[in-house]
C-alpha cells in the first residue's frame, strides 16, 4: 500500500463514545516503514463517558493494621509482661498453625480469652502481631528507641531485637517472618553480635545465617576481636562443636591468602 497510507475502520461505539481505528500496513512514516502502525481515534462522545476509572491501590494490610490498633471486634487478649494485646482469633489461626492449636485445637488454653505469653518482650510480641496482620515487619524495627535494650551498645540494640523476633517467629511457625529476620541479620553481622547471632542460627537451624556468621568470624583480623566478646563465651558453652568448624574455615581462608 505504501508508507503513510492507511485503511480506516468503520466507526464503532465503546464506553458511550464513538471510535475508529486507522491501520498503516507499511508504517505511518519512513522511520517506521518496517512496522505496522495502528491508531485509535476518538470520534465523538462526552468527556465524562470517556473518563478513565482509577482503581485505588489495595489497602487490606492497612485495614487490618487499623483493626489491630483499635482492638475493635477482638475476642482474645494476650498478656505479655505488663502489657495487654487484644487480637482476633480467626486471623491468628489463619496465619499460624501454633496459634490455631492454642486457640482452637487440642492445645487450647483453659482461659482462652486471656492468654499469658512467657519469655517474650512486649515490643517483640507487638512486632509479631504486626506481621501476622500485615505480612510485613514494622517500620520501627529500625528504631532503636522502641526495641528491647538488653545490651549496652545502642548500635546493637536493633540487632538484638531482630534476634528476639526471629526466635518468636520460629516459636509460632511464621516461616516468612523468620526468613526476613534471618536476611536482615545476615546483612548486619559485626564483631559484637557475630557470636550471639551464630549461636541463634545454630539453635534455630538457620542455615544461611549460620554460614554467613562463620564466614564473617573466619575473615582476616576478625576472629581475635570476636573471641573477646561475651557472646563468644556463650557460643562456646552452648555450641562447643562449632569451634572446630570455625577453625577449619579460618584455616581454609588463610591457606588461600
Amino acid at each position: 500500500m505504501g508508507t503513510g497510507k492507511s485503511v480506516s475502520s468503520s466507526t464503532f461505539s465503546a464506553g458511550g463514545c464513538d471510535w475508529r481505528i486507522d491501520l498503516y500496513p507499511d508504517g505511518v512514516d519512513e522511520n517506521k516503514s518496517a512496522y505496522v502502525s495502528a491508531f485509535l481515534y476518538f470520534v465523538s462522545g462526552t468527556a465524562d463517558a470517556a473518563a478513565v476509572v482509577v482503581v485505588p491501590k489495595p489497602k487490606l494490610h492497612q485495614d487490618l493494621t487499623d483493626m489491630l490498633k483499635s482492638g475493635e471486634g477482638a475476642d482474645v487478649t494476650f498478656s505479655v509482661g505488663d502489657q495487654l494485646f487484644p487480637a482476633h482469633r480467626c486471623i491468628l489461626a489463619a496465619r499460624s498453625m501454633v496459634f490455631r492449636a492454642e486457640l482452637f485445637g487440642a492445645m487450647k488454653e483453659k482461659d482462652a480469652h486471656c492468654i499469658k505469653i512467657q519469655d517474650m518482650e512486649p515490643a517483640v510480641f507487638e512486632a509479631l502481631l504486626h506481621f501476622v496482620y500485615t505480612d510485613s515487619m514494622p517500620d520501627d524495627c529500625d528504631d532503636t528507641d522502641s526495641l528491647p535494650d538488653d545490651c549496652d551498645d545502642n548500635a546493637a540494640v536493633n540487632i538484638v531485637a531482630i534476634q528476639h523476633l526471629l526466635v518468636a517467629a520460629d516459636r509460632y511457625g511464621l516461616d516468612r517472618l523468620r526468613l526476613l529476620c534471618e536476611a536482615k541479620l545476615c546483612r548486619d553481622i559485626d564483631v559484637q553480635t557475630a557470636a550471639t547471632t551464630l549461636a541463634l542460627a545454630e539453635q534455630h537451624q538457620c542455615t544461611r545465617l549460620r554460614g554467613a556468621c562463620i564466614g564473617f568470624i573466619a575473615s582476616r583480623d576478625v576472629l581475635g576481636a570476636v573471641m573477646e566478646t561475651d557472646g563468644f563465651k556463650h557460643l562456646i558453652t552452648s555450641c562447643p562443636a562449632i569451634m572446630k568448624e570455625i577453625l577449619d574455615k579460618v584455616a581454609a581462608v588463610w591457606s588461600n591468602k
